[in-house]
């Protein structure tokens, strides 16, 4: 028997190193939303959270905390779960994604600087005063959301729920 030969799958192409950033958002459609987070465990709250972010402009870059950035947030000596590459590759993989890199800051400010988003947007747990990058997106004339949650889900309370099982 022959083996095949496939190719890489597209989505990987939407993956963008740190460093490579300027060249990545040259190529992207605006409005661009901008936003970030663990992604840990993708769940349904997360992809409906990321289509709602998404329809809000264009395109959509998300960023994604380092797995050295998830651990200093103190969600537990076991997480991240899924390590970074393995985040960024799920993550690349949704329709409502069209970039995405990471941050081993606490915060996501430089990479909303280096993207200087149109639109800055967080899930409805952070109010928008509060959430990283506001006072900077708006500066440049950009807008900042907080989503509402459709579904009350989260990575903590699923692994809480597998734990038990």
């Amino acid at each position: 028997m022959s083996a095949l030969q496939y190719s890489a799958p597209a989505f990987e192409a939407k993956i963008c190193p740190p460093a490579e950033l300027a060249a990545c958002l040259a190529k992207l459609p605006h409005p661009l939303v901008f936003t970030n987070g663990c992604f840990d465990i993708l769940h349904r709250g997360h992809v409906t959270y990321l289509a709602q972010a998404a329809a809000l402009g264009k395109s959509m870059v998300v960023a994604l905390n380092s797995d050295a950035s998830v651990r200093r947030l103190g969600k537990g000596d076991d997480r991240p779960v899924n390590p970074l590459a393995d985040r960024l590759a799920v993550m690349a993989a949704l329709e409502s994604v069209a970039l995405v890199t990471w941050f081993d800051e606490d915060t996501p400010l430089q990479r909303i600087i280096d993207c200087r988003p149109d639109i800055l947007v967080k899930g409805g747990d952070w109010p928008v005063d509060k959430i990283v990058g506001c006072a900077e997106v708006k500066s440049w004339g950009g807008t900042v959301h907080s989503i509402p949650f459709l579904h009350e889900k989260s990575t903590t309370a699923l692994l809480q729920k597998i734990r038990l099982l």
